[in-house]
């Protein structure tokens, strides 16, 4: 047992921050054992673990994040998302069949996660098999989890980048073989880049893989107007977009995460809803690549469960507390255009960032009994005023902090130093 002793900040629910000012947080086997005000018998002779003034908060979660786009964040912001795609991406991502030129961009990668204290991700990988397998190993080797994609596509991309069914289905079963273990902190998510990149025959693929490995699955979703346009052509049996999904058994089967769904409604929203699919925010990516502004505060209110993704490099920032900030930003917008669309408050994008997202991992996200202890430690002295109360602090924190701020990470109760590069 290990005792943490700071001003813990958590959510419960969405409405409100569990506060708990020089509180102790009890951590048994990587647990959450208790938060308490005040030490019981039982726990009194454990070593403690005072971390002062500072504030102790769940680690952040990016459920939607490219990592072979990591050397091209912060350029080619001036494109909508197919021209992006064909004239940047495309062209980055097929340097990923060299292992070296990929370990030296995720190794980076993978520390820049950690300096933002993103803790846990669902991330694509490339295409390319040994690459993919590289990165999980990389995140795994720094002491943090989630779930690696290899990125299955066959049309619409260079030669390059094309796989056939026979060699996906292949790679996914190797991904398997070797991380998909329930002790297993990386561990692989299928991964149809998104509908305009494979074929019918691909996608049924993809959805069989999900159901015999029983993996979870990630793609996207309505994310831009053109893209929306391009996958009524290809699928014209589909209603639309998210039913094409569904079709192939990639849209809530398994556990399933989309991204953006900025133009999500009507019968996709309830279909969201029915399959218990979960929406990747990813506010920065929307604005770069003139997607629009996702409907968050219509998800929320459909029951749909909602987590924030960075995105890179689509979206240019790592951090998810920023990303925080952008999607507050986002549900004001709405909340001009409709009063009755209230906006985010932060105790409600706090616990998207954390619980929320946490739960496509199982208990995480929380300081709630029995959930893996994935926490941040944060000196916020050189931000703080003596008359800030700590939801006050906390709230600076998010808008003006920066990894500097972050002074100790925790991802199942191990504490994850920096992985250098």
């Amino acid at each position: 047992m290990k005792i943490y002793q700071a001003n813990v900040i958590y959510t419960r629910q969405s409405n409100r921050f569990e506060i708990v000012p020089r509180g102790f947080v009890a951590v048994e086997d990587g647990k959450v054992e208790g938060v308490y005000n005040e030490l019981p018998e039982h726990l009194k002779s454990c070593p403690i673990e005072d971390l002062g003034n500072r504030l102790l908060i769940p680690a952040m979660n990016d459920m939607h994040v490219h990592a072979p786009q990591y050397r091209n964040q912060g350029i080619a912001m001036d494109l909508e998302l197919l021209p992006w795609l064909q004239n940047y991406t495309f062209p980055e991502e097929l340097k990923y069949a060299d292992t070296a030129y990929a370990e030296r961009m995720y190794r980076r990668f993978v520390r820049d996660l950690w300096r933002f204290g993103t803790m846990r991700v669902v991330a694509f990988a490339s295409v390319h098999l040994d690459s993919t397998r590289l990165l999980m190993r990389l995140l795994d080797r720094a002491g943090m989890a989630g779930r690696v994609g290899k990125v299955n596509m066959n049309r619409n991309c260079p030669e390059g980048l094309q796989e056939t069914v026979v060699d996906a289905k292949a790679a996914c079963a190797s991904l398997v073989d070797e991380f998909d273990r329930d002790d297993a902190r990386v561990r692989p998510i299928v991964t149809p880049r998104f509908i305009p990149s494979c074929t019918p025959e691909l996608l049924e693929a993809c959805g069989e893989m999900a159901r015999r490995y029983n993996l979870p699955v990630q793609s996207h979703l309505s994310e831009n107007h053109g893209e929306i346009e391009l996958v009524k052509q290809l699928e014209p049996e589909s209603r639309f977009y998210g039913d094409a999904y569904d079709r192939y058994g990639l849209f809530g089967t398994t556990p399933t995460v989309m991204a953006h769904c900025v133009w999500t409604d009507g019968e996709e929203l309830e279909l969201l809803k029915k399959r218990g699919v979960m929406v990747a925010h990813c506010p920065t990516s929307n604005f770069n690549v003139s997607s629009g502004l996702a409907p968050v505060r219509r998800f929320l209110d459909a029951g749909i469960a909602v987590g924030l993704g960075s995105d890179v490099s689509a979206g240019h920032d790592f951090s998810i507390f920023r990303m925080m900030v952008y999607a507050i930003q986002v549900s004001k917008m709405h909340y001009c255009q409709d009063k009755s669309c209230a906006f985010l408050t932060l105790p409600e994008i706090f616990w998207i960032a954390t619980k929320s997202a946490g739960s496509f991992f199982g208990k995480v996200g929380s300081f709630e009994q029995g959930y893996d202890f994935d926490a941040l430690v944060i000196d916020d002295s050189e931000l703080n005023f003596d008359n800030y109360s700590l939801p006050q602090r906390l709230e600076r924190f998010i808008h003006i902090g920066d990894d500097r701020q972050i002074v100790a990470r925790y991802c199942q109760g191990r504490l994850v130093p920096d992985p250098g590069l």
